[in-house]
């Protein structure tokens, strides 16, 4: 199969909210594709007709366009049936499977099931990452794979579906390492090459437990949307859960990561899903963005009730750039840093206590004449060149006369902002402009 054209899948069951930790899987197949120039097929599983639902499966459709991950082919198996009912018919002839009845003991009835005749042999499986694997199928007994011939289970669905579609690569976690035995007698029963297999390490949470749907860490993937993460960000961090390139370089783009990946970087200890990582490479990510693409995403997340205010403008915002992007990882929390009240000094004067403006042991004297030195400077810089550049080469002139620079750079900073922490008051002025910081100055005379 190695010689043939790369061809892989990700099959999700649409029985649910599609979840983060899905995404390595669908992630790993997409690049090996990619970087192949391969097929990547996306695989609706949806033989489940009582979980199965159309909301569920349009969810993780948007949670790939949102990615950037575009899959070639697209299938439901429940559209399959009758490709699987061919497959069921030729082996209850080949005498392969077998119709057996069985007691179902939540309804006291019997019920018809097939059944697979285990050969009850050795398998073994060459894996890329683990190595050569070996099972007695014996174990297994006799195992089901349809409810009917209209109702096959995952077992057959998958191996048919992957036969039929020519997968050449089969990439997932060692978590269906165990299944691999059950499909490998499958495959070898309806006379299927058998696939190139590679599964990755387990996915761990912080007490280095495998991390399960009930995790608090693993939350639906559009969440991530919603709150202002970057779907570079969230592919990077996940690609890194289990590979590694190799060297001390670790953000890397969608097209770089095609580049650079290889089943041979796969790793096989567990990985540990560590939220703290995730922010860092979002926020490595948000610094790459062009500034227009970054000024787009914080006025998608500015609350409304800051952008009626009367002082509001997009000017004022695109000033703030730097010292928004500075206290983010993702931009969600633009919105909670505004509505935490963090930003309000500059739409409106703030209201502050007044012996905060003195800094250290300076008298009231002492910071009234600094102050009113930083306004008589200001007013010569014109209203066109009044940037953070400017303003600091003034200031500093003045404060390197004094026996601190904190006895002026304190109160003016904290006159125009009112805030015990805040950015340094060359880069407020320059949003605020000279009219707005003057006045500011004059209030705290």
């Amino acid at each position: 199969m190695s010689e043939q054209k790369v061809i892989t899948r990700f099959a999700p069951s649409p029985t649910g909210k599609f979840h983060v930790g899905g995404i390595r899987s669908a992630l790993y197949n997409y690049l090996y594709a990619r970087k192949h120039n391969g097929k990547f097929i996306l695989r609706c599983e949806d033989t489940d007709p009582a979980r199965s639902k159309k909301e569920y499966e349009d969810y993780f459709i948007n949670v790939f366009k949102w990615l950037g991950l575009e899959y070639d082919e697209f299938f439901r198996q429940s559209e399959r049936t009758e490709i699987y009912k061919k497959y069921l018919h030729k082996l209850l002839e080949e005498d392969k499977i077998y119709i057996s009845k069985e007691e179902i003991k939540e309804e006291g009835q019997r019920s018809e099931v097939i059944r697979f005749r285990n050969p009850n042999k050795i398998v073994t499986f060459h894996d890329e990452v683990l190595g050569d694997l070996s099972f007695n199928t014996t174990e297994l007994g006799d195992f089901i794979i349809a409810r009917n011939i209209e109702s096959p289970l995952y077992h057959f669905t998958v191996v048919v579906d992957d036969f039929e579609m020519n997968i050449t690569h089969i990439i997932r976690g060692q978590e269906h390492v165990s299944n691999t035995p059950r499909q490998i007698l499958i495959q070898e029963a309806i006379g299927a090459p058998r696939p190139i297999y590679a599964h990755g390490s387990v996915i761990l949470n912080e007490e280095r437990a495998k991390l399960s749907k009930r995790d608090p860490l693993v939350r639906p993937s559009l969440e991530y949307k919603d709150e202002g993460y970057l779907p570079e960000g969230l592919l990077n961090f996940m690609a890194f859960l289990g590979w590694n390139p190799g060297g001390e370089k670790e953000i890397y783009t969608l097209k770089k990561l095609i580049n650079a990946f290889s089943l041979e970087r796969m790793q096989k200890p567990g990985a540990i899903f560590n939220p703290e990582k995730l922010e860092w490479f979002n926020k490595e990510h948000i610094k790459l963005l062009p500034k227009e693409k970054q000024l787009e995403y914080i006025f998608e997340f500015i609350p409304e009730n800051i952008k009626s205010l009367p002082n509001y403008s997009k000017e004022k915002i695109e000033n703030m750039l730097n010292i928004l992007i500075e206290r983010i990882t993702h931009f969600g929390q633009i919105k909670e840093n505004f509505e935490t009240g963090e930003y309000n000094f500059i739409f409106s004067q703030p209201e502050y206590d007044k012996t905060k403006l003195l800094y250290k042991t300076s008298t009231v004297e002492q910071k009234n004449e600094n102050i009113n030195n930083t306004i008589l400077a200001l007013q010569e810089i014109l209203e066109s060149n009044f940037t953070k550049e400017n303003v600091k080469e003034v200031l500093m002139k003045i404060a390197d006369l004094l026996p601190s620079r904190g006895e002026l750079l304190h109160p003016v900073r904290f006159a125009l902002s009112g805030m015990d922490k805040s950015p340094d008051p060359f880069i407020i002025a320059e949003i605020l402009g000279k009219n707005e910081t003057i006045s500011r100055l004059q209030k705290a005379l």
